[in-house]
């Protein structure tokens, strides 16, 4: 449904690019998957930062419906045409999760146990976005491309964390950051 739901809505909305709207499957969905995967979490609050066409975010609350019922999501997104597609989704799903119209930095913490984003910002800037809303053992679950090693290296400056990398099923160059005890350097 929701993979229908996107090839209707993306020729009014940019969700994806037109051009990786025919490999939205392997692309979006499956990438999506895997980080529902990487997470360690069958309970809790999940928190999804510029969720845009709802990757990872709204996949991963569609997957935990059956397999994870007891983890709570939140959808933010600061684009309302975008809110509205994905209030649409979750309608026409029966998925359970809560669309917050707003940037993630104007939020009050939001205590979440898992905080994913995908293609929002710099992993400095996501780290700052993701802290405030963590709960004192959550976890950052950010999908990376190939120079994810730079990007560590000068969130580094500024913030200490442990760190696992997951490699992609769904690009060779990409990553999984499974990020956790994060505390400004």
């Amino acid at each position: 449904m929701h993979h229908k739901l996107l090839q209707k809505w993306n020729k009014a909305i940019n969700l994806v690019s037109p051009k990786s709207l025919n490999e939205s499957w392997s692309r979006h969905i499956l990438d999506s998957v895997q980080v529902f995967q990487a997470a360690n979490s069958s309970s809790g609050h999940w928190v999804d930062i510029g969720t845009g066409g709802g990757f990872p975010g709204l996949v991963c609350a569609i997957l935990a419906t059956e397999l994870k019922p007891d983890l709570r999501f939140t959808l933010v997104e600061s684009d309302k045409r975008k809110c509205a597609f994905l209030t649409t989704v979750a309608r026409e799903t029966g998925v359970c999760a809560e669309v917050r119209p707003d940037r993630i930095e104007s939020l009050p913490p939001l205590r979440a146990n898992i905080v994913s984003a995908r293609a929002l910002a710099p992993l400095n800037a996501l780290i700052g976005y993701a802290a405030p809303h963590l709960a004192p053992d959550g976890m950052c679950l950010f999908q990376k491309g190939e120079r994810y090693r730079e990007e560590v290296e000068a969130a580094e400056a500024d913030w200490s964390f442990k760190r696992q990398v997951i490699p992609s099923i769904t690009d060779q160059d990409a990553v999984i950051l499974v990020l956790g005890e994060i505390e400004r350097a």
